[in-house]
């Protein structure tokens, strides 16, 4: 049975019943494109160890993105695994998998002065759909939690975002669609308290919006990523501010967040983390204050033993003089 045979049934079977349809679609465009090219016409069972780990090693070299690569990496990985299920193959050939070594890209976040800028060319423009740019600066939402945001989805009475759905941009018939979806994960299902200044701000929104989505659009179904991606790239143009990607939105919302003295485990409720660690590993780099005050705070241990010193040997030189004197 050929390798290609076998990623077709893997998707068709144990895919299909244990993703989303994006994640579906995801591995059959890395399948295709990177994997069955090389590996799809190989017999599974006189595919050896070292063709494996020839090509896992190779996608280092290919100028591929780190999560392209760590996404074939996956699919080759858990494909094998099912082969070796289904045809009883003994020979381990995940074991031979390289997973190289890459950077993790720095987190890009505005900065305060930045951040400033953009909000008041917002309030100047009073354009509805932008105030969605300001909810993702203070609550650190993801491009398609907001873009899927309905009205009642924000509890006026409770003052909370509750996150239940999620979306992404698919093709259809020659044009991009808009698909909702669940939240990333089961743990991006989550409730966010809004901050208590913006409340009226979207209320104001709520009562003039015919809309049943947040971020309104040409349809009745609001606004579309790319499309909302577009409009704040052409917005940061317009105010003179480096383009970031808009993701750099919800970066920049946990740096002011861990500024402002929120500790992690807040931090990544609210962002619909898995676990803290992943926040924290995240985000070291924005506690760069934090970790400053707290070893001047050490520091002071230092300057409080001096003084002790000084205090001691004061006393000291005046006994030794007043035994002199006498």
């Amino acid at each position: 049975m050929k390798y290609r045979e076998i990623i077709g049934e893997w998707l068709n079977t144990r895919v299909m019943l244990t993703t989303k349809e994006r994640t579906r679609q995801r591995y059959k465009k890395l399948a295709s494109k990177y994997i069955l090219p090389r590996l799809g016409e190989y017999e599974v069972d006189i595919l050896t160890m070292f063709q494996v780990g020839k090509f896992s090693a190779s996608l280092a070299s290919t100028g591929l993105s780190p999560s392209t690569i760590n996404g074939v990496i996956s699919v080759l990985r858990a494909s094998l695994n099912y082969a070796s299920k289904v045809l009883c193959i003994k020979t381990d050939l995940t074991a031979c998998i390289i997973r190289p070594k890459m950077r993790r890209r720095s987190i890009e976040c505005f900065s305060r002065e930045e951040q400033r800028i953009i909000e008041q060319a917002i309030k100047a423009e009073k354009d509805q759909r932008l105030f969605g740019i300001i909810l993702c600066l203070y609550t650190g939402l993801r491009i398609g939690e907001l873009i899927a945001l309905q009205w009642e989805d924000i509890k006026m009475d409770e003052g909370v975002i509750v996150v239940s759905r999620s979306c992404h941009d698919g093709w259809k018939d020659g044009h991009y669609i808009k698909i909702i979806d669940t939240p990333k994960t089961f743990c991006s299902h989550r409730i966010i308290p809004l901050p208590r200044q913006l409340l009226d701000v979207i209320m104001r929104f709520k009562e003039t919006s015919l809309s049943r989505y947040v971020i309104i659009g040409k349809s009745e179904y609001g606004a579309q990523i790319r499309t909302y991606q577009r409009t704040f790239s052409s917005l940061l143009r317009r105010i003179g501010v480096r383009h970031k990607g808009f993701h750099a939105l919800r970066h920049t919302f946990a740096t002011r967040a861990l500024e402002c003295g929120m500790d992690i485990k807040t931090l990544a409720e609210i962002l619909g983390h898995k676990n803290p660690m992943i926040t924290l590993n995240y985000y070291a780099h924005s506690m760069m204050e934090h970790k400053r005050n707290m070893m001047n705070r050490i520091g002071e241990l230092y300057q409080q033993s001096r003084k002790s010193t000084y205090n001691n040997l004061f006393y000291v030189m005046r006994s030794l003089n007043a035994f002199c004197n006498q």
